[in-house]
């Protein structure tokens, strides 16, 4: 009999008391988390009432493996639109909320005696909110529709978009000992760097692959290409430089941006929850009761510094960015635990071997006493917030109620700022991948070149092929913007505004020199005034060129419809509203969506028939059938069963028109089920009936009196018989018929035949 191996073993112990535990704890309606680390507390050496993890080695490349799983569906969840979009209070808020509580970590740590590097991953800890938790604890309590609710978790989105960059932060800091100003400057660079070449070019490059490929795609196809792409960028960023979680948040995020997000995070999930499953349990094995034991005064400290701390400090930064005291009290008191980016870091701590053994299992501990304290802080702020204004001095909250319901706003889209931003963020995406291509082209174009068709000729091949890659990225940082609409007006705004505005396209020529002159002596050993002289040219030639203008205008095209092309498809199926909808607020328009009910009264019915503008003052913009939108429909158009329309007009006319919709269903209601009941019945055409001689079709059994015809007796046969309508009925021949009673008694009284009213005559 074949030995089992350790890992299966393992694997089996681990997902059986995954299994159990879990759903004990779903009884008990507490956090999974929580389950998964107490069944591997349970599966350790340190609780000896059950079988222990054999090879902890195996379990802990799996661990690392649902990190990774993990983030990809963070990132799925993500979108870069979305944080482009948050307000200025929740960033006020999180970068507030998050360096005061790493102060506060390491302020704990140095009083504790900690080594500076434990002490620096313990304030990463204490700094990122447990998303998870909150987010089940406002299901479970109802107040996931409450204003403070929704601030809070636009802050958690924000804290773990944060914590992706602290995880990079404390990584290099872990790997180059030191805290240097110049190499985290370095390291700022390198992840700005990164992100935008990977977020531009994944943008570009995936949907396009993804879009060739669909009628390839089924379930299986997209999940492993998906998990491909994942892991390649898991191995690119640990290449240059990064930890393997961070690659995975960005191909998530990249991915979340496709219309195949949805579709990708439903293939994924089981896959995440089985290695995050593992991950959790991972944690709870590292958990030591003999050192809890020890370091029991400082999990105290922590606990109450994570309570105190992001009570005090949440409210104070949701406070200072404009919000009232009592929001700002109700989203410090929702913050109060740490969760799943805490054990994160700290096994980021571990892999790296940066940090003490016994952080691990403390933080764990935090955690578990911090979520099973966060539905009573909760349920706190309530009467903390009464408390704090009762004690107040009137003067002081006279002082916040100003501050926070200050409403002037300054006008910050000025034709300079708007300028200058555009003008910023061009420069740096087209910066970003030029200095890739160079790059590229420098460290395997150039040798594959010289190998090719040699050393001479290899550097005229490589420097042209290398010049003509850049040649669009550095014609649109030079060019774009140069007749917009704020560069004309502040043009002929003022002759003052001509020097500035000219100076901004000289340094962007200038950059674009430096960078074709390093591509020219990358290749060629001459002269700086002969590689100046060169570039200048190549620069002009650029400017110029309309073939580069085209082509500018094309990547750019192509790159903006992909990162607009789930709003769109989300757009054209009604699940968002479209871009319009806003600016007809402005006139105190507003569109909404009516479902045409199956037993509406106007299913069926054309618009022209229906008559909707004038009679309700509305208009309808689209009407939504299924995956398909009719855009300003016509009069003929029909309405059909479960359309939805999508109707324009003012908050009373809306109110108006769904009050008829809701008429326009209830009038078909019928509540006569026994008068509508269908019912098989047998009539015999008896000799002189008036159907003798006569086909079912002259009858007119069904257009005159809604019954079915569904079989004849035949007076020679007495099998049945599917009816020819077109055939006479003779006499003798018994007729099968389906129809409401109502019906089926006029028939047979036409028929002038008695009723079959005898049970063994009646079939039902």
């Amino acid at each position: 009999m074949s030995e089992l191996a350790p890992l299966i073993s393992d694997l089996a112990l681990i997902l059986i008391l995954a299994g159990l535990i879990t759903l004990l704890f779903k009884k008990l309606k507490q956090p999974l988390v929580l389950g998964y680390i107490v069944a591997g507390f349970m599966a350790s050496p340190h609780f000896s009432f059950t079988p222990s993890v054999i090879d902890t080695a195996n379990i802990h490349t799996w661990s690392e493996i649902g990190v990774i799983f993990l983030l990809f569906a963070l990132g799925l969840e993500f979108s870069f639109k979305k944080l482009m979009k948050v307000g200025g209070s929740v960033v006020i808020s999180a970068c507030f909320i998050i360096f005061s509580m790493i102060m506060m970590g390491l302020l704990v740590g140095w009083l504790c005696g900690w080594k500076q590097m434990d002490c620096l991953y313990l304030g990463g800890m204490l700094a990122m909110s447990s998303t998870t938790i909150i987010y089940k604890a406002f299901d479970d309590m109802g107040l996931r529709q409450q204003r403070f609710a929704g601030l809070v978790l636009s802050i958690l989105i924000l804290e773990d978009i944060l914590a992706i960059v602290l995880m990079v932060m404390l990584s290099t800091m872990a790997v180059s000992k030191n805290f240097e100003g110049a190499e985290m400057v370095y390291s700022l660079l390198k992840l700005v760097f990164f992100l935008v070449l990977w977020f531009v070019v994944g943008i570009y490059l995936v949907p396009l692959f993804l879009k060739k490929a669909r009628r390839l795609m089924s379930d299986e196809t997209l999940l492993i290409v998906s998990l491909a792409l994942c892991f390649g960028m898991v191995v690119f960023a640990a290449k240059v430089g990064f930890s393997p979680a961070f690659g995975a948040f960005i191909m998530g995020s990249i991915l979340s941006e496709t219309i195949e997000s949805e579709h990708i995070e439903k293939l994924v999930a089981p896959v995440k929850d089985l290695f995050g499953a593992i991950f959790f349990v991972s944690v709870g094995m590292m958990v030591d009761p003999a050192m809890i034991v020890e370091y029991a005064g400082p999990i105290l400290a922590i606990v109450l510094a994570v309570v105190l701390g992001q009570t005090l400090f949440g409210t104070a930064g949701v406070l200072l960015s404009g919000q009232p005291l009592k929001t700002a009290m109700q989203c410090g008191f929702s913050l109060t635990q740490i969760g799943e980016f805490a054990f994160i870091i700290a096994s980021l701590g571990v892999s790296l071997k940066v940090t003490s053994d016994f952080l691990y299992p403390i933080v764990v501990a935090v955690s578990v006493i911090t979520t099973f304290m966060t539905p009573y802080m909760i349920r706190l702020a309530q009467p903390a917030y009464r408390l704090v204004n009762r004690l107040l001095p009137g003067h002081l909250l006279r002082l916040i109620d100003k501050y926070t319901s200050a409403s002037t706003s300054v006008d910050h889209s000025g034709n300079w700022r708007k300028l200058m931003l555009a003008i910023v963020r061009i420069v740096l995406v087209y910066t970003v991948l030029t200095i890739a291509t160079i790059a590229i082209c420098v460290n395997f174009l150039k040798p594959f070149a010289f190998a090719l068709v040699g050393e001479s000729w290899g550097k005229w091949l490589g420097a042209v092929v290398t010049i003509a890659a850049i040649a669009p990225f550095l014609r649109a940082m030079i060019m774009k913007k140069n007749h917009s609409v704020e560069f004309k007006a502040l043009w002929s705004d003022s002759r003052v505004n001509h020097a500035p505005l000219i100076s901004v396209i000289l340094v962007r020529v200038v950059l674009a020199i430096l960078m074709v002159e390093y591509v020219i002596q990358s290749f060629f050993s001459a002269s700086a005034v002969v590689v100046v002289g060169v570039a200048i040219l190549v620069v002009v030639a650029m400017m110029v060129s309309r073939f580069l203008k085209k082509q500018s205008i094309i990547l750019e095209r192509t790159f903006v419809q992909n990162l607009r092309i789930k709003d769109m498809q989300q757009e054209y199926r009604g699940e968002k509203p479209p871009g319009y909808a806003g600016k007809l607020l402005d006139r105190d328009l507003h569109l909404s969506d009516f479902e045409i009910p199956a037993d509406s009264l106007w299913a069926g019915m054309t618009l022209r028939e229906l008559d909707l503008g004038k009679k309700y003052d509305v208009h309808i913009a689209s009407i939504l059938r299924g995956t398909h939108r009719i855009n300003i429909p016509g009069g003929d158009q029909r309405l059909f069963p479960n359309d939805t329309i999508q109707v324009i007009g003012t908050d009373e006319q809306l109110s108006q028109f769904a009050r008829c919709v809701q008429e326009a269903a209830d009038a078909c209601v019928d509540d006569d089920f026994a008068r509508r009941s269908m019912q098989l019945k047998q009539c015999l055409v008896d000799e002189g009936s008036p159907f003798a001689g006569r086909s079912i079709l002259e009858i007119g059994i069904r257009n005159l009196y809604h019954c079915l015809v569904v079989g004849v007796e035949s007076v020679d046969d007495a099998s049945l018989h599917t009816p020819d309508v077109h055939a006479p009925l003779r006499t003798g021949d018994v007729i099968w018929t389906v129809g409401e009673e109502e019906n089926l008694d006029c028939l047979f009284q036409a028929a002038a035949c008695p009723q079959k009213t005898d049970e063994d005559e009646e079939l039902t």
